[in-house]
Parts: structure tokens; C-alpha cells; sequence
């Protein structure tokens, strides 16, 4: 026979008392991450109420909006009218009114179940309200992310078509020129523009002056100066001459025509009405650093645009927390008094938001504030009517 040698395990008992709350906690995040029956049932009302609320607005939206600009759909292609303007349109309305579609979704939905006597049942089985909260605030979540996806990353490069459709065959408001420029190219280096005409990309008067501190080290200036549409920061001088000076001594360069690099843009300093609207939010943060840089003073818009997508994401949270907390009890007049209810509070949080935007354009206060003080205004509301409701 073989002898079998004996394998020593190390065994360490630990006190079941030790252990308990580990496995309390344990119990707690398993029963709290059950997706259950009623999560399933709430949320798919949810979703699906936001999806029929949205189609149909858009609808009413599209038809108006075909009025309004019947003229300018029957003179462009029919291609254009459908792939360059409404494949962007739609999706724009959709996501701007998107606070408005999920409060109305969970207004609707919720005060159908509760003139149903569902939400009466479903307390009645030992739900609390704060566990009812919960897949309303997982349908919040999935809207809110999609909300983030679309105006940060998605919508902005299809609104360049949409913008270049309309000032074509709508109304122009593309900004083609501009006077009295001044901004600085980089730092140090301060570039003047008389004139420039954006139809042949062409400035007038044109000077650059390079500082060392507070002390001017060279001036150029040209008659004309041309941005090469082909080559990024590239412009041809012409009629040029460059001064350096050192101290006391001046050195003098002339010539008919120079090919130098430049590192600004016409879209640096021609801003048009909407082009914050046309560029992603990294870029967004890129193009305001670099304006704030260069000295430029009209990018409020910018900034408002960038602090207004993140608060939009915040929304839907807030309304759908004011929407279930309003709506989950039945009501003498029905459904109707909710919906009504619903509208106002959805449209006053429009309206608010227009108004503190005004704010930050008129420099009372940072475009961050300016965002943030409906959402502050509005969670307050929530939180008071969500805890009064809880408690009756």
C-alpha cells in the first residue's frame, strides 16, 4: 500500500457575530438591485409614454414648421428639405423639449395608474413610496443619457446641415463680414483687421504686432491678407512689410507677397447666431478657452450652450421626481387637473431657464449659475412635494 500523505489545510473561524453585517450589507444590495415584476411594468409605461409623447409633439411641431416655411420647402430639392433639414431638425426639437416630454410622460402614465387605483394596490402590498421611486428614477437615468449622448456628441455635427439649409433657403444670419477686428493670434502677438469679407476670405488693413512684456518687438502689416481655405491657419500677405525694433534701431522688410502661418480662423472672429449650436461639447470647451485667450468678448453663447446641455441631463431627474409626486394621487377632476398641472410647471421651467440665461448674457452672473438656479429652484419644489406625498 501506498502511503497517502495527509494535506494540511489552514482553516480560520471566524465568529458568525463578526460576520453578520457583511452579509446584511450583502442581502441589502441584492434585494435593492432585484429588478422586480413592477420595475418592469413602471418602466415600460415610462418609456413608452415618453416615446408616443415625443412623436406626437414632433408632429404638431413639423406641421407648424411646414407652415412657416412652405415657401422655402417648395424652392429647394425635396432631398435637401428631407436628409439636410428635417433628418436634423426632428432630432434637435426632440432633444431641446426632452424635460418636456418626460414630465409629461410620467404625469400622464402615473396619474392613469393611480385613477386605475394601482398606486393605491401597490402600497398596499408594503411598497413605500421610495421604492416606487426607484424604476422611475432608472427610466429618468436611461432618458437622461440619452439626452447627454445626443446634444454633447451626436446632434451638434448634424446641425451644420440643418443651419447651412436655413440660411440658404430661409434666412441668412451667417455673419459674411466684419470691421475693427482685433484679437490675439497667440500669446504675444496681436492681430488687427480693418475689413474682412468672408465670400473671398479676404481682410484689409491688415497688422500683426509681436509684444516681448509690455514692449512691441515687431509690427507687420500688409494691404491685404487671404486665408487659404485648403490649408489650416495659412494666409498669403500681400503688399507687406515687416518692422523690428530694437531698442533705438529699426530694421525694415518689404515685399509683394508673403505665405506665412497665422494661427487664427474667420470663425474666430466672425460668430454667427448659431454656431454653438454646430460644435460638440469638447470642442465647445476648446473653442471657449482659446476665445477667452485670444480676448474675444462675445462667447457668452457659447458658454451658455455648453452649462445648458449639462443641466438638461439634470432635468430629467428633477421633473420626473416633481411629475410622480403630483400625479400619484387620484384626484377629484381626474386626469385632467394633473395634466394641466403638469404643462404649466413643465413650461415654467422653460421659461425660467430663457430668463436666467439672461442673466449670464448681461453679466449678472456665470453661465454655470445661470443653468443650475431652475434645477436648484425645481429640486427644492420636488423634494418638498415628494416628502408631503410620502407622508399622506
Amino acid at each position: 500500500m501506498k502511503d497517502l500523505k495527509a494535506k494540511k489545510r489552514l482553516v480560520i473561524n471566524i465568529p458568525p457575530m463578526l460576520l453578520s453585517p457583511f452579509r446584511k450589507g450583502k442581502d441589502w444590495f441584492v434585494r435593492s438591485m432585484r429588478f422586480t415584476i413592477l420595475d418592469r411594468y413602471i418602466l415600460k409605461q415610462f418609456l413608452g409614454t415618453y416615446i408616443m409623447a415625443t412623436i406626437l409633439f414632433l408632429a404638431v411641431i413639423a406641421m407648424f414648421d411646414i407652415t412657416e416655411k412652405l415657401d422655402a420647402f417648395l424652392t429647394a430639392p425635396i432631398k435637401e428639405t428631407l436628409f439636410d433639414y428635417f433628418a436634423s431638425f426632428l432630432p434637435y426639437f426632440a432633444n431641446q423639449l426632452s424635460p418636456l416630454f418626460v414630465f409629461i410622460a410620467v404625469i400622464f402614465f402615473t396619474s392613469k395608474l393611480a385613477g386605475n387605483s394601482e398606486i393605491i394596490a401597490i402600497l398596499s402590498s408594503g411598497v413605500s413610496y421610495k421604492r416606487l421611486l426607484r424604476p422611475y428614477m432608472i427610466g429618468a437615468a436611461i432618458l437622461a443619457a440619452l439626452t447627454f449622448a445626443l446634444s454633447n456628441y451626436i446632434i451638434p455635427p448634424t446641425n451644420v446641415a440643418r443651419i447651412a439649409y436655413t440660411n440658404k433657403y430661409v434666412r441668412n444670419k451667417s455673419v459674411e463680414s466684419g470691421s475693427n477686428i482685433q484679437l490675439m493670434a497667440s500669446p504675444g502677438n496681436v492681430v488687427y483687421m480693418s475689413r474682412f469679407e468672408n465670400f473671398n476670405k479676404t481682410g484689409y488693413r491688415f497688422s500683426m504686432d509681436k509684444f516681448e512684456g509690455k514692449t512691441i518687438v515687431s509690427r507687420l502689416t500688409a494691404r491685404t491678407a487671404r486665408y487659404d481655405t485648403t490649408r489650416q491657419y495659412h494666409w498669403t500677405l500681400n503688399d507687406y512689410m515687416i518692422r523690428d525694433f530694437n531698442g533705438m534701431e529699426e530694421k525694415v522688410r518689404q515685399g509683394y507677397k508673403l505665405d506665412t502661418i497665422i494661427p487664427i480662423d474667420p470663425k474666430d472672429f466672425l460668430i454667427s447666431v448659431n454656431d454653438q449650436e454646430t460644435l460638440t461639447t469638447p470642442q465647445l470647451t476648446e473653442y471657449v478657452e482659446k476665445q477667452k485667450m485670444r480676448g474675444v468678448a462675445n462667447i457668452k453663447a457659447f458658454e451658455i450652450e455648453k452649462e445648458r446641455r449639462y443641466a438638461a441631463t439634470a432635468a430629467a431627474f428633477i421633473l420626473t421626481l416633481i411629475g410622480m409626486s403630483l400625479s400619484s394621487k387620484k384626484v377629484k377632476g381626474g386626469m385632467g387637473i394633473n395634466i394641466g398641472i403638469g404643462l404649466a410647471l413643465s413650461f415654467s421651467y422653460i421659461l425660467f431657464s430663457t430668463v436666467t440665461s439672461s442673466f449670464a448674457i448681461n453679466g449678472y452672473t456665470t453661465p454655470f449659475i445661470a443653468m443650475e438656479i431652475p434645477n436648484m429652484v425645481y429640486l427644492l419644489i420636488g423634494l418638498y412635494l415628494f416628502r408631503r406625498v410620502s407622508r399622506s
